[in-house]
């Protein structure tokens, strides 16, 4: 049970520095040559450094303290002088450049004083000559380097403008990778080259070379779209089975790089489903959080999920529970209906711990809930009561805070509208009105829409566009008489909004119409169905009263005359108003 390392047999038990030392050869001939292996081949100090090294990699915890023992110090201290003799100048030049390397490499490893003359002499001889060094060499230099002492080094600056300027000389994936990996972070235009041959070399990567590049990306946030293409396209072609830590990694990189590539999602959620019920909690909400950034719904797996959840509800915390819940609200995915929150106990499981969470998890978890239409008075209250959104009334001007406010007006408006149970409390007007955020630009659809309205209403006088609802949506509005007639908006009451115009009540008869525009990024991906904050958007309005008229992007864009769009409205409104009627 030992390990042989360079015919130095340690055991397995030896984990201090003495112990490792104990096992050093150190009988000296002619200041060069400490032992003579059963090979017969000399060992030089470099080799007795470079060994030490590895075994204090493998074996040893105290690594400092391995400088400390006398007998390691005679490795490198010579008898005759203070100073080390293969060190001197004399001596050094005559040591090959492979050598060299590897000894620099080990006295890093061993956790030398970079004060000490020993190492500032192996140093300056490594940068005399690293323009005879090898790229390979270079780059496991850089490699320790980057590790060791970071972006501030001067060494490091100087091996990587030796491989930026050598970057042709550049072959083998495992260099590509480890570069990529160790390096690219420090140097974007390195980075820059390396991209270009990971792309030259995608045919030859396997699965774990493809997770360290789409790692390395995503930690880097460089969205190289052609390189994750390519990788993508040989992932599928080349590899049929692929290990859980390798899909975990992959569909992790592709959410936080916010790269869709539906192919690969439906092979990693194929390929997830067998293990997720021998997923650890950390690995299920990684993973299903990937997945709900995608906005990709796999039935099978959250299914799956869903069932994990329900068999291991002891062992999933109130975090774990939370993000499951989350993601499912994204997606707008009910699993099986309301059994799966009674059977999972999930509210009294919750409502013990609501007090352990802070504000934007609550407001989160309470708001996924709304979506879900599970939220019960207990947790309306409780973000609801003024002490609770009191204290984030300090947090304003940041969109984080844009959002937590404009999730809680969501969730007033559910529990006004669709908790009939629920008496209270609820937020006071000035909370209400949440700005848009400054910067958000006006889409085709959204300025294609507004035109179009105007020619179906007649006159801006009977129609309202991007209104802001007291409930937190946007929406274009309009009052239909019993006759289908457009009516003046502003002469009559808006209970849905902050400041009404008008004080007459509508007529007999007379509906309200909401125009809901969905963008493409209101979608699942390469789904038409809506995600579950603008399912919930839709609910909202409708229960405030309005005749809903969809206008999705998919259909409304492909219309390119104005007249097309305007028949487009006024047949979406007809059929709105006959499918009233006829329910």
């Amino acid at each position: 049970y030992g390990c042989s390392i360079s015919n130095v047999r340690l055991p397995r038990e030896a984990h201090s520095c003495l112990e490792i030392s104990a096992w050093l050869p150190v009988r000296r001939s002619r200041g060069l040559v400490l032992w003579w292996g059963t090979a017969g081949c000399p060992w030089t100090e470099e080799d007795s450094l470079a060994s030490t090294s590895r075994l204090c990699r493998s074996f040893c915890r105290d690594r400092a303290g391995v400088w400390c023992d006398q007998r390691l110090n005679t490795l490198v201290l010579s008898p005759l002088t203070t100073f080390p003799l293969f060190l001197c100048a004399a001596q050094i030049s005559h040591v090959w450049n492979n050598a060299l390397v590897n000894l620099l490499k080990s006295l890093y490893s061993l956790g030398m004083d970079r004060n000490r003359r020993e190492m500032q002499s192996v140093e300056q001889e490594v940068l005399w000559r690293l323009r005879r060094l090898t790229f390979r060499q270079l780059a496991s230099l850089a490699e320790v380097l980057a590790i060791k002492q970071g972006k501030e080094s001067k060494m490091l600056n100087e091996v990587i403008r030796k491989l930026e300027l050598r970057w042709t000389e550049l072959e083998g994936t495992r260099t590509v990778v480890t570069l990529m990996g160790k390096v690219g972070h420090i140097s974007p235009a390195l980075m820059d080259r390396l991209e270009d041959k990971a792309l030259e070399l995608a045919e030859q990567f396997n699965p774990d070379d493809i997770r360290k590049i789409t790692l390395t990306l995503a930690y880097q946030n460089r969205r190289c779209v052609p390189l994750l293409r390519a990788l993508s396209y040989h992932l599928i072609q080349k590899h049929p089975e692929l290990s859980l830590s390798v899909l975990m990694d992959l569909i992790f990189a592709y959410g936080k790089l916010n790269f869709h590539q539906p192919q690969v999602f439906q092979k990693i959620a194929t390929d997830l489903h067998p293990h997720v019920s021998g997923m650890t909690p950390v690995e299920v909400t990684r993973c299903i959080r990937s997945f709900a950034l995608l906005k990709w719904l796999s039935l099978p797996l959250f299914e799956a999920i869903a069932q994990y959840a329900l068999d291991n509800a002891k062992q999933l915390s109130v975090t774990h529970l939370c993000s499951i819940i989350l993601s499912f609200a994204r997606l707008n995915f009910q699993p099986s209906g309301t059994v799966w929150f009674s059977s999972l106990q999930v509210h009294e499981e919750l409502q013990g711990q609501l007090a352990s969470l802070e504000p934007h998890l609550l407001t989160d978890l309470v708001w996924s809930l709304c979506v879900l239409q599970q939220a019960k008075a207990p947790y309306l209250h409780r973000v609801l009561a003024p002490d609770f959104h009191a204290q984030i009334q300090g947090e304003v001007g940041s969109l984080k805070a844009h959002n937590l406010r404009l999730k809680l007006i969501h969730i007033n408006a559910a529990a006004k509208l669709e908790s009939p149970d629920y008496q209270g409390p609820f937020l006071p007007a000035e909370m209400l009105s949440a700005a848009e955020p400054a910067g958000e630009r006006v889409t085709l659809l959204q300025s294609s829409l507004r035109e179009a309205l105007t020619g179906v209403l007649g006159s801006r006088e009977n129609g309202r566009l991007d209104v802001r609802t007291l409930y937190g949506w946007q929406i274009g509005e309009c009052l239909l008489s019993p006759e289908n007639k457009p009516l003046p908006l502003k002469d009559f009451v808006a209970p849905h909004l902050l400041h009404s115009e008008g004080t007459k009540p509508l007529p007999p008869g007379a509906r309200r119409v909401a125009f809901l525009r969905w963008e493409f990024p209101n979608f699942s991906n390469r789904s038409k169905d809506l995600l579950g904050r603008y399912v919930m958007a839709r609910r909202h309005v409708q229960a405030a009263g309005f005749l809903v008229v969809d206008v999705p992007h998919y259909e409304f864009l492909e219309l390119k005359l104005e007249r097309q769009r305007v028949a487009y409205l006024k047949d979406k409104l007809n059929k709105a108003r006959a499918k009233e009627m006829a329910s």
